[in-house]
């Protein structure tokens, strides 16, 4: 048999890498080409709220022209226009440019590999085209590392019809559980959101539907009641889903709210919790939300709403007389309120802040205030969501408290 490709691991850091296409086949690559250091450049006419969000690539929301591939190292022509896709590979030819094309993998001059990794060891599989194989494949060797045990390979997993409502951690790919990154890869239909693992979408096959259900904060977003209908309405076609969301499904997540609408239909449904950001973004940055002799007590809130907004649901005045840890969510934007809510409400200007911004990834980033001083070092930092705050005497514990990781 004449072996097709050559297999081979592109050093990428710091190097153009042009992505033509903005929509679900980019939102699946760009993940790991960002993981690799590659400099990544986007063109799109309308890229997807989680493309366009991207803060570690270049967006240019345009269409494609002769030219745009100059200096580029790697190409990915991933538009819906056969004709476009084909003008990429072309140019890319010429100036000899690896180019992958995502709708006719023959016709381009690389293939992307199904692809996994196991602590510091990566690997891909080729199938000779065969996608359903080759995902096949890199599931088991996955699975293999992951207990220890021997290598099984069986080919195309199906699952019966309905919905996975999947909590996929805090942003790091090995933080989902075991059960929901089988599910993930039995899936026909994946709809996810922008804090979701994003680089296991990498992990999926071609003939799997990904719709983005991205929320971008106080941008773009996907209708609650449209996800709903999509999750239904895909379910009642006989496909298989996962919503895949970022943390647990449970913790603003609105997961109950999708399992209501999927039983109300008559689609069976099941729920996968996932490892929660109020609990694990602290414990990565080196702060127990719990800690005996000093905290005995957390709460988690939203900051979706501001603490006088007339939907807000928070006694701020009683948060404010804990003596435990608060965590605020989603306060990116109203940190000054918040602040000034708990200092009105009795809580010392000098309680311990830590700011935990993208946890688990490899940006993730401490910067640590007094609550006197929050909103002031927010802003002076340039804090962005997602981030979270940690309010108490744990948010004080020093970087000689922390562990080391492994």
């Amino acid at each position: 048999m004449v072996q097709a490709h050559y297999l081979a691991g592109l050093d990428l850091r710091g190097r153009r890498v042009v992505v033509v296409g903005g929509g679900s086949v980019a939102q699946r690559r760009i993940p790991n080409l960002v993981a690799a250091g590659a400099d990544v450049h986007v063109i799109a006419i309308d890229p997807t709220p989680t493309v366009e969000s991207e803060p570690a690539i270049t967006v240019h929301q345009r269409a494609y022209a002769e030219g745009d591939l100059d200096g580029a190292w790697y190409a990915i022509a991933c538009t819906d226009d056969p004709d476009v896709n084909a003008a990429v590979v072309a140019e890319a030819t010429e100036a000899r440019v690896f180019c992958v094309r995502a709708d006719d993998g023959k016709a381009g001059t690389a293939v992307t590999p199904a692809s996994g990794h196991h602590r510091d060891l990566q690997f891909g599989v080729l199938a000779g085209g065969d996608h359903r194989r080759s995902a096949a494949v890199r599931a088991a060797i996955t699975a293999a590392f992951a207990d220890g045990s021997s290598l099984t390979v069986t080919e195309s997993v199906s699952h019966a019809p309905g919905v996975a409502l999947v909590g996929g951690g805090p942003g790091a790919a090995d933080l989902i559980t075991v059960r929901g990154r089988r599910l993930l890869a039995e899936a026909d239909v994946v709809v996810a959101d922008r804090l979701a693992p994003v680089s296991l979408l990498d992990e999926l096959g071609p003939q799997v539907e990904l719709i983005d259900a991205a929320k971008v904060p106080y941008g773009r977003a996907m209708r609650q009641e449209k996800i709903n209908e999509i999750l239904v309405a895909r379910a009642k076609a006989g496909k298989f889903v996962v919503r895949l969301k970022g943390g647990d499904p449970y913790v603003y997540g609105r997961g109950f709210e999708e399992l209501q609408a999927c039983v109300d239909a008559g689609v069976p449904v099941t729920v996968v919790p996932g490892v929660t950001s109020p609990i694990s973004a602290p414990e990565l940055a080196g702060i127990p939300v719990t800690h005996r002799g000093v905290a005995h007590e957390f709460v988690v809130v939203s900051g979706h709403v501001a603490p006088d907004h007339p939907d807000s649901l928070t006694d701020w005045s009683a948060l404010a007389r804990l003596r435990g840890t608060i965590v605020l969510m989603m306060a990116v934007k109203r940190i000054d309120a918040f602040a000034q809510a708990l200092l009105d409400g009795g809580r010392p200007g000098a309680t311990p802040v830590a700011f935990i911004e993208n946890a688990s990834r490899p940006d993730q980033r401490l910067i640590r205030a007094d609550l006197a001083d929050a909103a002031r070092v927010a802003g002076e930092q340039n804090l962005i969501a997602p981030a979270i705050a940690v309010i108490g005497p744990v948010a004080g514990f020093t970087d000689a408290d922390r562990a080391v990781p492994l």
